[in-house]
């Protein structure tokens, strides 16, 4: 039965006497009826608005002001308060709600993903690195700079993802969201690059960052970008009737006379040129937009016109609201605006991607075609035989193309670890580093790099082998090769629970804290998203809004605290393996000695799982109990990682799909990923140590920066689907 059958149905047994309303005429009457609620809370917050903030100055006096009562505007100290600072204030904060929501729903919908955000484009990536440029080699130090360096970075990134997309045959969906998350990651690390080697461009970065519209004084700067914002909207509006038929399918709207080329290209104009704006005037407000475009689809359904007209004026109220509450809640200071949004906007995603309301439009639950596992590619060559080696009653099923990539993996590992310690040791040899790893040579030698070296070393590998494998058992569970820990929020709250702990102890080191923070996160994602089963949308909906509100406390942690503490902070939580060693190598490999030994156990059921969940059960696995199994092991692996050497990103991602194009497409490649994890991070490390004399860059800044053309790589140039 279809939607608008049961509408029918019910409208029917409400009232049996009556004829039944169409139930497009009731949607639509519901759907104005929502625009108009809509409508009146804005203009009340915008009223709200002007009568709070500095100068004492009151709604009488606001109203006076707005009227010109009494020649009211002719006080210097009101037209100050009023004219100079809440109007423009608030005009912003209803212009940059409104673009971001608008972008947010278009993303949406071009896309065919409730879970696209504004950021998707590389959009708030590209404006960091413009400000960050600007701050750390030009030298900017005005707004105005900030203002025409963050647009100009956001149009340049959203470029570049535009090309990508395009290219080899047009921009499909799944090219533009891979595309604006390589972009973004690239971006993202030469932005820490910089931050990382100056501390003044570090200070100044960590306000702007957090988003606020504190530092809009006058009409100058609205009066820049209004052309643009303008323009954008206009694109937007111009776009809603071609998306609506490119949602039937690119064939069907080709049939209406639409081109679905041009129609995601000009989509794509409108949320650069929306997002842009937003994040030059206000900066990166990235939450805002996936929020605006879920509350818009909860009230009006999937209807392209409606959704967007929806998203512009939710997005509005919820920043105008917001920065209303960044001004009260610590006075005399004022609130991130972007904290204060992922506040309130991760609570209210959470209930309504639970709702009934999303469950009828489709949103919760994975639909047979997305749950069906590819176990393989048609180019894929038939795998050869596998050895076995018998030895009287005993016998050993060896897998030969598995068996021979551990080993190669395993002669690269050592190499990698001979590089690493060779690197910087201008007195020893290759030779010498190599005989000194395993206690032979000269004494001072074996010293030097066993001692001063090694530990790092060890360190590293064992963070590299957790991330790798707990990628493996994510992407394995999920059936998505981009399912990585970070969907889970587990990242994020590891983060959050090691600065807790650094807070509460004042000593840095708690490695137990991310694994205690990772569970935490992981079990009230779960148990908020409804359990393990194949929920759909609601887990990642459910790990978005959880990792906003870890975000928002990491960042109001870090700029709380004195620029030399967080800068050491900031590094480690970009993925640092300064300082770590021995002490703190040996509890992750004694997790290790423990974990994989249960990984590879429980690989052979996994691998079952990669089917549909009856053909499982038919198999006699129980689908649930392997997936918690794997879900602990992924965290407390993920966790231990964490603790080690901070977030460090895309060594979950690459490692499996690395070990998988090895040990080829009927194997879970459990030990595979291990070995490429650690020998990702050995190599990162090594690189951000060498590369520029006398600096040190972290190795999740490393792995950051050459992960986004990785993505592009393997998931891009392949043919057929990328997905």
């Amino acid at each position: 039965m279809t939607l608008s059958q049961v509408g029918a149905a019910e409208a029917a047994d409400a009232d049996p006497s009556a004829p039944a309303e169409p139930t497009a005429q009731r949607s639509r009457r519901t759907a104005w009826i929502t625009v108009g609620g809509i409508l009146t809370v804005l203009l009340a917050l915008t009223a709200l608005s002007l009568s709070v903030g500095a100068g004492e100055v009151g709604p009488g006096r606001v109203l006076d002001y707005l009227l010109d009562t009494d020649g009211a505007r002719a006080d210097s100290r009101l037209a100050l308060v009023v004219g100079d600072l809440r109007l423009p204030r608030t005009l912003t904060a209803l212009l940059v709600g409104a673009a971001l929501g608008v972008a947010g729903a278009q993303l949406q919908a071009v896309t065919r993903n409730p879970l696209a955000e504004t950021g998707l484009l590389g959009v708030n990536a590209g404006a960091s690195l413009g400000v960050v440029l600007g701050i750390a080699v030009l030298g900017v130090n005005t707004s105005y700079g900030y203002l025409a360096l963050a647009f100009g970075g956001a149009v340049l990134a959203s470029g570049l993802v535009l090309a990508i997309a395009g290219s080899r045959g047009g921009g499909s969906p799944m090219r533009l969201v891979l595309g604006g998350s390589a972009v973004g990651a690239t971006f993202g690390g030469l932005t820490g690059v910089l931050i990382v080697n100056s501390p003044e461009a570090y200070d100044r970065y960590r306000v702007w960052v957090l988003g606020s519209l504190a530092g809009v004084e006058g009409w100058e700067t609205l009066r820049q970008l209004a052309p643009v914002l303008g323009v954008g909207f206009v694109v937007a509006l111009l776009t809603t009737r071609p998306l609506s038929a490119l949602a039937l399918g690119d064939d069907l709207a080709r049939g209406l006379g639409h081109r679905p080329g041009a129609t995601r290209a000009a989509v794509a104009l409108a949320v650069t040129l929306l997002t842009a704006s937003a994040v030059a005037l206000a900066g990166p407000i990235s939450f805002l937009g996936l929020l605006a475009g879920f509350l818009a689809r909860a009230a009006a359904g999937p209807r392209v016109g409606r959704l967007t007209l929806l998203a512009g004026l939710v997005g509005a109220a919820v920043l105008t609201g917001a920065d209303v509450l960044a001004r009260v809640v610590a006075r005399p200071f004022e609130a991130p605006v972007s904290v204060i949004v992922a506040l309130i906007g991760a609570p209210t995603l959470i209930a309504i991607v639970r709702s009934r309301r999303m469950a009828a439009l489709g949103l919760t639950d994975t639909s047979p075609g997305e749950s069906s596992a590819r176990t393989g590619h048609p180019e894929e060559k038939a795998p050869r035989p596998d050895l076995v080696i018998r030895r009287g009653a005993l016998s050993l099923l060896l897998p030969r193309r598995s068996a021979l990539a551990a080993l190669g993996l395993a002669a690269a590992l050592l190499a990698a670890v001979v590089v690493s310690a060779h690197a910087g040791q201008s007195e020893l040899d290759l030779g010498s580093t190599f005989r000194a790893v395993f206690g032979y040579g000269d004494r001072l030698d074996v010293l030097l790099v066993q001692k001063f070296r090694l530990g790092r070393i060890v360190a590293g590998l064992a963070a590299g082998a957790a991330l790798g494998l707990a990628g493996c058992l994510t992407q394995t569970l999920a059936r998505n090769r981009l399912a990585t820990p970070e969907l889970l929020g587990v990242n994020d709250g590891a983060t959050a629970a090691v600065l807790i702990s650094v807070t509460a102890s004042g000593t840095f080191g708690a490695w137990w804290a991310g694994p205690i923070g990772a569970l935490v996160a992981v079990a009230v994602v779960t148990a908020v998203s409804g359990g393990l089963g194949a929920r759909g949308y609601r887990v990642l909906v459910v790990g978005l809004a959880m990792s906003a509100l870890a975000s928002a406390v990491i960042q109001v942690a870090m700029a709380r605290r004195s620029l030399s503490s967080a800068s050491s902070l900031y590094v480690w939580t970009s993925g640092s393996l300064n300082g770590r060693d021995y002490e703190v190598a040996t509890p992750v490999l004694i997790g290790l000695a423990v974990l994989v030994p249960l990984a590879l156990v429980v690989a052979r059921r996994l691998a079952v799982l990669r089917f549909d969940d009856n053909v499982a059960s038919s198999l006699g696995v129980d689908p649930g109990r392997i997936r918690l199994a794997c879900l602990l092991l992924a965290v407390a692996l993920a966790g231990l990682a964490v603790g080690i050497c901070g977030p460090v990103g895309f060594v979950a991602l690459a490692a499996p799909v690395v070990a998988g194009r090895l040990a080829g497409p009927t194997r879970v490649p459990v030990l595979g990923s291990a070995l490429v994890g650690a020998v990702l991070i050995v190599l990162a490390d090594t690189l951000g140590r060498v590369l520029i004399a006398g600096v040190e860059i972290p190795v999740g800044i490393v792995t950051t920066v050459l992960g986004g053309p990785f993505l592009l790589w393997v998931l891009l140039g392949r043919k057929g689907n990328p997905a």
